[in-house]
């Protein structure tokens, strides 16, 4: 047993906790089945951080709580009974594609509560996510990390994920999101965030996902205006949502608190649609079509009076012709001081 850890066999169980760690101890006992190392000044995971031929049987393990910002390619890649993993209260700041090898991880739980404040970091974890590397993951928590949104695409390589926490974020929208393939997904947590609605096409989704029996929508910022028409039929008829009497408005003003299920169309008074994006798409078509039927028109105007037009245009020629000739008549005059004196004597 190293050291600075306590270890129990018979448990097959050793603790790191509080103490003066800056790396993994190099002697675990071969037989740990669950190891924590947590609390301590541990920075970083090298490659080869858990050897696997030292610890075969390594199922669960517990690294929350310490200073780690770099998890690097390989680092968890050769421990082939590792089941669980928490990254939870780490301030990480580079995630490695690599970190957990290339012929995948047997990870089946993987925490990582407020672990992912860097931007950068969720992307490298979605370019993970979405490289089938973890396949295997039936849990997956992802809360108290101040999302606002969610990489386009980073649940789609995840055909056997059971639990989805996005709890106590930011999450303003889904739009981006798609939960199609995840076809096992029994709970989603999207509780203490600031969703304002949820559009139809993520209410679908919701609806194509047979296993999906428990939604949390509770307190989430809820704007109850015209938009807000296809979640509130989604939840009347819906019984995948978690105490949905409980959701209530918190915008505007005239519908705060009012519970999302008591909402009918007059209290929204939606007789002049909102959704401002395809209001304008259809002005812009009927703008197209109105003007192409002018120019239509124009042209066969312009076709029927051919003739008329052709001899406006030869008046108009003559006209010009002739006003031109009397121009360079009176220059010739003015030039020819003889013609001059000939035009003066004929005025006289």
């Amino acid at each position: 047993c190293p050291a600075l850890c306590e270890c129990s066999e018979p448990a097959k169980t050793v603790k790191c906790v509080n103490r003066n760690l800056a790396a993994v101890p190099p002697d675990l006992p071969p037989y740990v089945r669950t190891l924590f190392i947590t609390g301590t000044r541990l920075a970083r995971l090298p490659a080869g951080a858990f050897p696997a031929r030292r610890l075969p049987d390594l199922g669960a393990l517990n690294l929350s709580g310490n200073h780690l910002q770099a998890v690097e390619a390989g680092a968890l890649a050769s421990l082939p009974a590792l089941r669980q993993l928490d990254l939870s209260g780490n301030p990480l700041a580079s995630l490695s594609s690599q970190a957990f090898g290339e012929a995948g991880s047997p990870l089946e739980e993987l925490v990582l509560r407020g672990a992912l404040r860097d931007h950068a970091v969720l992307l490298s974890l979605a370019a993970v996510l979405q490289s089938g590397a973890l396949r295997n993951l039936s849990r997956l928590e992802l809360a108290d990390n101040g999302l606002l949104l969610l990489p386009a695409g980073i649940f789609t390589a995840l055909p056997a994920l059971r639990q989805l926490d996005l709890s106590n974020n930011s999450l303003v929208s889904l739009r981006n999101v798609s939960f199609q393939g995840l076809g096992q997904l029994q709970s989603l947590d999207l509780s203490d965030n600031s969703l304002g609605v949820l559009r139809n096409d993520t209410l679908a989704q919701f609806r194509g996902l047979p296993a999906l029996r428990h939604i949390d929508l509770g307190r989430n910022t809820w704007v109850c205006d015209c938009a807000i028409e296809d979640l509130v039929a989604w939840l009347k008829e819906s019984d995948q949502v978690e105490g949905k009497e409980a959701l209530t408005c918190a915008y505007p003003d005239k519908m705060l608190g009012k519970a999302l299920l008591k909402i009918s169309s007059l209290d929204l008074n939606c007789s002049v649609p909102i959704d401002l994006p395809s209001q304008l798409q259809t002005s812009y078509v009927f703008l197209g079509i109105v003007l192409a039927l002018i120019g239509a028109i124009f042209l066969l105007v312009l076709y029927l009076n051919r003739k008329g037009i052709k001899k406006w245009m030869h008046n108009i020629r003559d006209a010009c012709r002739d006003h031109m000739e009397g121009y360079h008549y009176r220059y010739e005059i003015n030039a020819d001081p003889r013609l001059t004196n000939l035009s003066s004597n004929s005025d006289v």
